[in-house]
């Protein structure tokens, strides 16, 4: 393909794919602009599948990033149901499954994650779902509506998320975690047991510290969950939710280099200078906190690829924003910002009430908040984050003080 102008081109038609593609435009670049997906569907959000139109509060076209006229009318070519194979650096050249090859001046790969599969005999029955695109949401609701028992293998912000809206349904809920609690590698365990106790009190089979050995089966459709301990959970349909996996493998085939992601600098560019990189695929050095960090959640997706598409344009451009990401389960609504490492969960100034369920929460390393959680209590989150972007020393007295403006909270 010979290019006679600058092409864009984004490889994964996701959340952060649309918003890399109206930056561009919004940015004044005129030239092609090709944006491949190997889904049918146009880009849309991931939250709403385990939370507002899992539970019926949301439409399905309230999920799409754009109608499908938006991108006509802004010159976006929309390529659906096309899995790129391949990346061929030398020519500037994407491979489509069908042999079709898209040169590029510059190219942007948004990838995404895909689910964590279940390592045990009859992971791949009938009625074993995962939550990752459109249709594995619309397959769980079918559940919701035809069967009376579902279990959830693994206690993170998707089990617990799909747990909530199951139980909202109406149905019976076991959620097996191998921790023990849910959560508790992101929270540490005084702010998990919330989420513990939040799940029980509502009706949950919580069972912490127990392993999956299998997903038994009747008539080749899962039936339950088998346990090492020999016992077995009744269950309609199995949901998972273990984690997810970057999708590398067109970056690593390419030559790019790979670290639990596609490695980027801030300015999300990889190891080739003509290839950025975004969103949940990205492990992207993040100046504020010293070192590189891939973030799987909502915002990364939105406001990363903005950032990618100034790079891409030769603008000076880095990617500082705080993580966040926000949680809604029965009466609980949460929103977290900043981001800690496992082992260091610990050191927590909390102020409000943790059994009412209204409080927030700062994990703290030397005096310096490193994130904070808000939970049944708003308009503090860009409070937090300024927290956590200044590095500054607080009082950890006022800190824990309800009484005191977190504006007020910085040593003297």
């Amino acid at each position: 393909m010979t290019q006679l102008e600058p092409t864009f081109v984004v490889v994964g038609a996701s959340l952060a794919g649309a918003k890399a593609a109206e930056e561009l435009r919004e940015r004044g670049f005129d030239g092609p602009v090709v944006l491949i997906g190997d889904e049918d569907e146009p880009p849309y959000e991931r939250p709403p599948l385990s939370k507002g139109y899992l539970r019926d509060r949301q439409r399905r076209d309230e999920a799409f990033v754009h109608d499908l006229q938006w991108y006509a009318d802004h010159g976006i070519e929309l390529r659906l149901g096309a899995a790129v194979t391949a990346i061929d650096r030398d020519r500037r050249e994407v491979v489509v499954q069908d042999g079709e090859r898209i040169g590029y001046t510059r190219l942007l790969l948004t990838t995404g994650a895909s689910p964590r599969r279940l390592p045990v005999p009859g992971a791949d029955l009938d009625g074993v779902l995962y939550l990752r695109r459109l249709g594995d949401c619309e397959a769980i609701k079918e559940v919701f509506r035809t069967c009376s028992r579902v279990a959830l293998v693994g206690g993170g912000w998707i089990g617990l998320e799909v747990a909530a809206a199951a139980r909202e349904a109406g149905l019976e809920v076991a959620v097996l975690e191998a921790g023990e609690l849910p959560l508790l590698n992101v929270l540490g365990p005084r702010v998990a047991r919330v989420f513990a106790d939040l799940h029980r009190e509502h009706g949950v089979d919580l069972r912490p510290g127990v392993r999956v050995t299998g997903i038994a089966a009747e008539g080749g459709r899962a039936v339950g969950v088998e346990l090492a301990d020999g016992s077995r959970v009744a269950a309609d349909a199995v949901v998972v939710g273990v984690g997810a996996v970057p999708n590398t493998a067109l970056a690593l085939d390419a030559g790019l280099q790979v670290d639990n992601g596609i490695v980027v600098d801030a300015a999300l560019r990889t190891s080739d200078p003509d290839i950025h990189a975004a969103g949940d695929v990205a492990n992207a050095f993040h100046p504020a906190l010293g070192r590189a960090v891939r973030v799987e959640h909502w915002a990364n997706a939105v406001h990363q690829p903005v950032v990618a598409a100034r790079s891409m344009l030769g603008e000076s451009a880095s990617y500082e924003r705080v993580p966040y990401f926000f949680t809604d389960q029965y009466d609980l609504g949460m929103e977290y910002a900043g981001h800690v490492e496992p082992g260091h969960l610990d050191d927590l100034v909390v102020r409000g009430d943790l059994a009412a369920r209204e409080f927030v929460a700062f994990w703290m390393a030397q005096d310096r908040v490193l994130a904070g959680m808000n939970v049944n209590v708003w308009d503090v989150n860009d409070s937090i984050q300024r927290l956590v972007r200044s590095g500054a020393r607080v009082d950890r007295d006022r800190l824990a003080d309800p009484h005191t403006p977190l504006e007020q909270v910085t040593a003297r």
